[in-house]
């Protein structure tokens, strides 16, 4: 038998306290889980459709603002892929990290 028992009550505050806690890394981790939005595109124009498939990844659209999930190609072939499917792009970021002038440049080259 232990020495000291805890009440009934303190007891299911720790439990309480255990689960939000729970609950909270949970949803912190559910946030950040694959799946969210990842690629973030300006066209030069407004996109042909709403929602289509470009290089595996369903892309939606809102006028010429475009967004996507992660897909498995480099940023830049993912890029190339939307221009080809809805137009010149305008920008292009791929999580925190945006394609320069060059890059842009190059994305385009797709569009004929």
């Amino acid at each position: 038998m232990a020495a000291y028992e805890f009440s009934p009550l303190i007891r299911s505050l720790s439990f309480a306290g255990a689960m939000a806690v729970g609950s909270l890394a949970f949803g912190v981790v559910a946030s950040a889980a694959p799946g969210g939005t990842y690629y973030r595109a300006e066209l030069a124009g407004p996109a042909p459709e709403t929602r289509f498939v470009a290089r595996d990844v369903v892309w939606a659209c809102k006028g010429a603002e475009c967004v996507a999930r992660q897909g498995t190609s480099r940023p830049l072939v993912m890029c190339s892929s939307l221009a080809k499917a809805a137009g010149p792009v305008v920008s292009f970021a791929a999580g925190d990290k945006t394609l320069d002038a060059d890059a842009l440049a190059r994305c385009n080259a797709a569009v004929k």
